[in-house]
């Protein structure tokens, strides 16, 4: 077996608990050995991506237990390309906590960091819907110790609602995987595949509750209204790198909707045909109308680029509902692009706050505007959609993959209204915050928002924090010089993920 499959777990699964036992009274060896994994996990990350890149699908079954009876590990392209993605994210992140000293601000961030990578790659990774679970709660419980970093009544407040709604997720989770088992006697996600296939149409009642189910846990992990409640607050009033690594996770729910909703409860299936489009398209087109809404309306930098991720896993979620080969391979470019956007306007909020609070008012000019504001414009029209960057990119190939769809005139214009609306919003802010602030130079300061907490900020390490926000940027560049290759890559991806007949038998079959 290829033991490199499980690498992207066993690593951080390692790192996280030494740096608790052995370096947890040694800040800078903790910032050493941190971001030596996380090099260590894109090293790993590359090394997969080049083996999946083949087109093999390879299997590691943990004890050397044969699929279904014990727990596999699955590599195909689709998982190769999201580890990858969590460990390019992962970097620079890491490298900013450092830099603007969030990592000195509570305890164990470091060693949160990684359970969190931990579980992100384990959900990637797994073939098994119950350890799909359990990998979804490793992230979910580091998340809870991130989210509250740093301390604080607002931020307590905000990670209180996100676990509260989170565990409602799992909760719900649970009785899915309860019903799912109890219809196919199975978790194993290729032996649920093959049995929900053989399922004689008189008894499938219970399975379309499962799949229902299934789909409501995976929706409110990616923030689809109207279980999208949760995320701007939370997202707001985390620290904000946390926040920048948190754009993974909603992706996480995006995953687990094209990996279980193409194998096992796809278009094709009788029992669950047309069950996931009827539901999940109209969920995206509101939920991408309620981001761009919030986009305009809030009157804090930090809440409005957690509305533009609800914008963006919108446009992600209405090409993943068509649920064909073209649109499933221009949502998985525009995974790629809204995760290193969205994560670069994180960072570039909280170079904002520390300088001069959160709230979009002019305000006295702040130390590098310039170059924040260069970075700023930047992140805007990358999310926003607009050329050059691979926003503009991803969504003419989510709009061109729904023109045959029936719903094309109103997906292009949510879609293309949207854009605009995101346009205006992120414009408004930019130049209230850059812009204006010459003309309140001798005008008191407005109060900050309520809900922004307010924590002293060390003087951050200002070359390496700007170096970690030019990592993404390029990251954004590179997505769109080679959108060539990447656009084979997704498109080979989504044609594997349309045939999951190969998955199945390479799991079921044993080939390695």
């Amino acid at each position: 077996m290829n033991h490199w499959i499980v690498a992207p777990i066993v690593l951080p699964a390692i790192l996280a608990p030494f740096i608790i036992m052995v370096l947890r009274y040694h800040l800078d060896l903790q910032r050493i050995f941190s971001v030596a994994g996380v090099i260590g996990l894109l090293g790993i990350a590359l090394t997969i991506t080049a083996q999946a890149s083949g087109g093999d699908i390879q299997v590691y079954e943990l004890g050397n237990w044969p699929a279904p009876f014990g727990i596999v590990m699955v590599l195909d392209r689709l998982s190769a390309m999201m580890v990858l993605l969590t460990a390019l994210l992962a970097l620079p992140i890491v490298l900013y906590a450092i830099a603007s000293g969030w990592d000195e601000r509570g305890k164990h961030f470091h060693a949160l960091f990684h359970f969190q990578l931990m579980g992100v790659c384990g959900a990637f990774l797994t073939g098994d819907a119950f350890n799909l679970f359990v990998f979804f709660e490793v992230l979910l419980i580091a998340s809870y110790g991130l989210m509250t970093h740093g301390g604080g009544a607002v931020r307590l407040k905000a990670g209180v609602q996100y676990v509260a709604y989170n565990l409602l997720g799992s909760t719900l989770f649970l009785f899915a995987l309860g019903t799912l088992y109890g219809v196919t006697g199975t978790l194993n996600m290729a032996d649920m595949a093959v049995r929900v296939a053989e399922l004689p149409a008189d008894d499938t009642a219970l399975l379309r509750v499962g799949a229902v189910l299934l789909l409501l846990v995976f929706c409110i992990k990616a923030a689809v209204l109207p279980l999208h409640f949760w995320l701007p607050a939370s997202y707001a009033n985390a620290p904000l790198p946390v926040a920048a690594l948190f754009a993974i996770m909603t992706k996480v729910g995006a995953y687990s909707i094209l990996r279980m909703y193409t194998l096992g409860f796809g278009p094709e299936v009788e029992a669950t045909q047309g069950l996931v489009g009827a539901w999940l398209q109209p969920a995206a087109l509101v939920t991408l109308a309620a981001g761009v809404v919030g986009i305009l309306g809030t009157q804090h930098i930090a809440r409005m680029v957690a509305f533009c991720a609800i914008a963006s896993m919108g446009t992600l979620l209405i090409a993943i509902s068509l649920f064909t080969e073209t649109a499933t391979a221009a949502a998985l470019y525009y995974i790629y692009h809204s995760t290193l956007a969205t994560a670069l306007l994180f960072l570039v909020a909280d170079l904002v706050m520390e300088r001069q609070g959160g709230s979009i008012e002019p305000k006295t000019p702040m130390p590098q505007s310039g170059l924040i504001s260069a970075l700023f414009f930047v992140g805007a029209i990358a999310l926003a959609g607009m050329p050059p960057l691979s926003g503009f990119i991803g969504k003419l190939l989510v709009l061109d993959a729904s023109r045959d769809a029936p719903d094309a005139n109103a997906i292009w214009a949510v879609v293309l209204i949207g854009s605009f609306v995101t346009i205006v919003g992120l414009a408004r802010a930019g130049s209230l915050i850059f812009w204006k602030s010459h003309d309140a130079e001798h005008n008191p300061a407005p109060e900050e928002d309520e809900e922004a907490p307010a924590l002293p900020a060390p003087e951050p390490n200002a070359g390496l924090a700007f170096s970690s926000v030019f990592g993404l940027v390029l990251g954004l560049v590179m997505l769109t010089l080679f959108a060539g290759p990447a656009l084979n890559y997704a498109g080979k991806t989504a044609e594997q993920l349309f045939t999951p007949e190969h998955y199945i038998s390479a799991v079921l079959g044993g080939e390695e």
